[in-house]
């Protein structure tokens, strides 16, 4: 009876997982990547990161494009976006990773660092 009840189990549980995989093998919660970097909320995001890094450590960077960019849900969205920003005349690539709660209007920069 007990082999008779994990078979069953399983066959329910099978299409369940296999629906929380996706078709291209994506596990829900994964980094997607962004397909439109120039959106304007995208940018926003960018731009947000770029603000909330200099708040924190008194720097004086200068945000200048989104270069690439990945989301994940979660209760709401994390966005982990390479940016570059200028640093007087130099720019350079930063990775930075919001969270964003757009119901709650709320925004978390959870990481800024430099990317080698």
């Amino acid at each position: 009876m007990k082999a008779h009840c994990f078979y069953l189990l399983t066959l329910l549980i099978l299409p369940i997982y296999a629906t929380a995989l996706g078709g291209g093998g994506s596990v829900v919660g994964g980094w997607q990547p962004i397909q439109d970097i120039s959106d304007p909320h995208v940018e926003e995001i960018g731009e947000y990161a770029v603000d909330e890094y200099n708040k924190e450590s008194k720097s004086e960077l200068s945000f200048v494009s989104v270069v690439k960019g990945e989301t994940q849900v979660v209760s709401g969205t994390n966005y982990r976006l390479t940016v570059a920003a200028k640093d007087g005349d130099v720019t350079n690539n930063y990775e930075a990773i919001v969270w964003e709660k757009p119901w709650e209007s709320f925004k978390n920069l959870t990481s800024f660092k430099p990317v080698a």
